[in-house]
């Protein structure tokens, strides 16, 4: 198990010369080295099932951005697939649902906990791959997406600005609803366990829609699924990323994961305030700053990362977009190593 990294005694609380950096989806379409591979495969589920090449696109931002963190090459919907809800990805739309879940009879007939984590073996190969080559001072996060955005794909059947029918689902049939997330549940706290065992040294839960709910619906139907995954899991760090419901912070901080992460519609100094400064924070630039001039983007990164403090993993806000400039991406990361807290 990898300890001394820079990252891990970041979220030890443990003193150090300055803040760890990594981008959410930083193994992807930014670097010219990953569309060569894309461009030789039929699709993106092709390179998400070849535990080879996902190990490769997992490792190039470390090899060629020196980024402090690697992010295992995955998608959040193998859990509904391995669940049995088969998903398409559709160029330049995203996510496809051909069957989606209607009744009571379709939750029923799910896959549940370790028959549907045990679906996923490529991906567990990959982190195997990836642990070959990663080296010691690169730990590898592993990932799922949060119960309650896993239960909006599998409801809406696609991405959505509101995800009504998922919405109206959770309205309208909130029995099943808990029903269909005690399965997800399930399901990712076996899927993430594996994980661990095939060798990620830390997770992450993206609560990517957690934004389109109410403060009531988001205590209901999605905070205490993340609590018991976080409770189920206590031999790695996680972090858990809501976007979208950052006047829920405080909630989640109750739960007490590892890291909280943060989008950009909140400040870092207004979270400090909040959560204090001994919480361990991930993030939170507004991506779209980096498509920014090289010199702008160093100096915004610069000014995040003093209001943050220590207690700090730099990052993003979100992921990065497909067609962020590379320079965008490097004067970030440049602008984070550059940060000495012993000044």
């Amino acid at each position: 198990m990898k300890k001394n990294t820079l990252f891990l005694r970041t979220i030890n609380k443990e003193l150090v010369d300055r803040p760890p950096v990594w981008l959410m989806r930083q193994a992807g379409r930014i670097l010219p080295e990953y569309k060569a591979i894309r461009a030789k495969l039929t699709g993106f589920k092709e390179l998400v099932k070849s535990p080879e090449l996902a190990a490769e696109v997992t490792l190039q931002p470390v090899d060629l951005l020196k980024v402090d963190a690697a992010i295992l090459f995955s998608d959040i919907l193998v859990i509904p697939e391995a669940m049995g809800l088969d998903y398409e990805m559709i160029e330049a739309r995203g996510p496809f649902f051909p069957k989606t879940i209607q009744s009571k009879s379709d939750i029923d007939q799910l896959l549940t906990g370790k028959k549907a984590a045990d679906r996923l073996d490529y991906v567990y190969n990959t982190i195997t791959e990836i642990n070959k080559h990663l080296p010691e001072n690169i730990p590898l996060i592993g990932f799922a997406g949060a119960p309650w955005t896993i239960l909006a794909y599998m409801i809406e059947g696609k991405g959505s600005k509101t995800f009504s029918l998922a919405k109206k689902f959770l309205y309208a049939e909130p029995e099943w609803s808990h029903f269909l997330l005690d399965k997800i549940t399930d399901s990712t706290i076996h899927y993430l366990r594996n994980q661990v065992k095939a060798g990620v040294q830390t997770l992450q839960l993206f609560d990517s829609w957690a934004g389109l709910l109410s403060m009531e619906q988001f205590n209901t139907f999605s905070l205490p699924y993340m609590q018991r995954i976080k409770e189920a899991i206590p031999e790695v760090p996680l972090t858990i990323f809501a976007k979208g419901a950052m006047l829920q912070l405080q909630e989640i901080a109750e739960i007490k994961p590892d890291v909280i992460g943060i989008d950009w519609n909140i400040s870092p100094l207004r979270v400090r305030q909040w959560l204090g400064a001994d919480t361990v924070l991930q993030g939170n630039m507004d991506p779209c700053l980096l498509y920014a001039t090289p010199e702008h983007v160093f100096e915004e990164t610069v000014k995040m990362c003093r209001e943050f403090g220590r207690n700090h993993i730099a990052n993003l806000g979100h992921g990065v977009y497909p067609d962020t400039p590379l320079e965008g991406v490097k004067a970030f990361i440049a602008a984070v190593k550059s940060i000495s807290y012993l000044e």
